[in-house]
């Protein structure tokens, strides 16, 4: 079998060396489970997937690709005017002044510059999987620094302070806020909670191949690296365990519980940036420019990599040199790397079933992205 047949979708007029790409990489790791969606200007122009089981319509755990939605939420509702970005947590959220916190503001929350990471002892599965349940173990607790002295990636909690911060603001949960005016409208396949009619669509994902595991091992539970991913719980966090429990995948917690496929993260970031089944562009410009500038020069406290954020998105620019700096979305634990890029109408969605060494945006990103850009430039008439 060659390289082509294992792949399986179609591409648009233009973008055959996506496929080609996308192909040899799937010929390179045998059984990988893979989707590839990608959008121009709102046009569906990419749609693959690979690998035993996976189709189209699959649903995959995607760990943290649900911030991107989580944060997409908080741009609607500043846009209209229900948040402010320099508002005190605690103006929404009285509980939260608590342990020193009263100064810090929804702007911080969203740059991670809070040093909220994570609390002692670690967080149950059971808290984890419960936005609401974190946010009161939260509410109590001290940074890991002091806030706005630096920036750290708040893993598993960044979704639940600022959905705690919307419920007490709309009076309904992100995840509800999130169905009403992003997924169903949009009839998107990418979920904070999973409906249990939808369960037979989803793929348990797999571990990390023995081939790829590294020696380094895990980090120190009580450095700011191992706060922030639970490992200083009394069981640490089993990330492959975690997105497998029906439990966790229901309650859909929004940094770390999303399940959906490549087409739904495609067409969310497509709805963000423009018109998308007739419905015009969710981000206004100024928006936009809000929400897309980088925000918070540095090195990240907890990952170590420099220039993370925008505001709440990651800054995909920094990672992907062929993307504008306003690029914009987020990555997942499997390997799943999804975004908007603006100026070129570009949304794209890559998403795995396996764990690839590493975490965040797996490796072979680089390839498809370049390729992606190379056939947008060349369908707008760009050198």
């Amino acid at each position: 079998m060659t390289s082509h047949e294992i792949v399986h979708g179609t591409v648009a007029a233009g973008f055959e060396d996506v496929r080609r790409a996308f192909a040899d990489i799937a010929a390179g790791e045998p059984g990988l489970g893979a989707q590839l969606a990608v959008r121009h200007h709102g046009r569906p122009v990419v749609d693959l997937w690979t690998g035993p089981e996976v189709t189209g319509d699959s649903l995959l755990a995607l760990y943290s690709s649900g911030k991107g939605a989580a944060h997409l939420v908080v741009a609607l509702l500043v846009q209209d005017g229900t948040l402010e970005l320099d508002r005190r947590v605690a103006h929404y959220w009285p509980e939260f002044a608590a342990a020193g916190k009263g100064e810090i503001t929804l702007r911080d929350l969203l740059a991670h510059r809070a040093g909220l990471i994570g609390v002692p002892g670690g967080f149950s599965t059971a808290e984890l999987a419960d936005d609401r349940l974190l946010a009161r173990r939260l509410a109590g607790q001290a940074p890991y620094w002091r806030p706005g002295s630096g920036y750290g990636y708040h893993a598993f909690v960044i979704g639940a302070l600022t959905g705690e911060v919307v419920r007490r603001a709309t009076g309904r949960s992100l995840q509800e806020v999130y169905d009403e005016r992003v997924r169903v409208p949009y009839r998107l396949d990418f979920f904070l909670g999973l409906p249990e009619d939808e369960e037979p669509r989803y793929l348990p994902v797999q571990p990390l191949a023995p081939e790829q595991r590294g020696a380094a091992g895990p980090p120190a539970p009580d450095s700011l690296l191992g706060i922030a991913f639970n490992l200083n719980a009394a069981r640490p966090t089993d990330l492959v365990e975690f997105a497998n429990d029906r439990h966790v995948r229901a309650l859909g917690p929004a940094s770390s519980g999303s399940v959906g496929n490549a087409r739904g993260l495609a067409k969310l970031y497509a709805a963000a940036i423009g018109p998308v089944d007739g419905r015009p562009a969710l981000l206004e410009p100024a928006t936009l420019t809000a929400f897309t500038r980088p925000h918070t020069p540095g090195v990240d406290l907890v990952t170590g990599e420099r220039d993370h954020f925008l505001l709440g998105f990651e800054a995909l620019g920094a990672r992907y040199p062929g993307l504008g700096a306003d690029a914009f979305g987020h990555s997942g634990a499997v390997g799943a790397q999804s975004f908007a890029d603006p100026g070129s109408g570009i949304a794209y969605s890559y998403t795995r079933r396996r764990f690839t060494a590493g975490g965040g945006g797996a490796p072979e990103n680089r390839l498809l992205i370049d390729a992606v850009m190379r056939a947008a430039a060349a369908s707008d008439g760009r050198p």
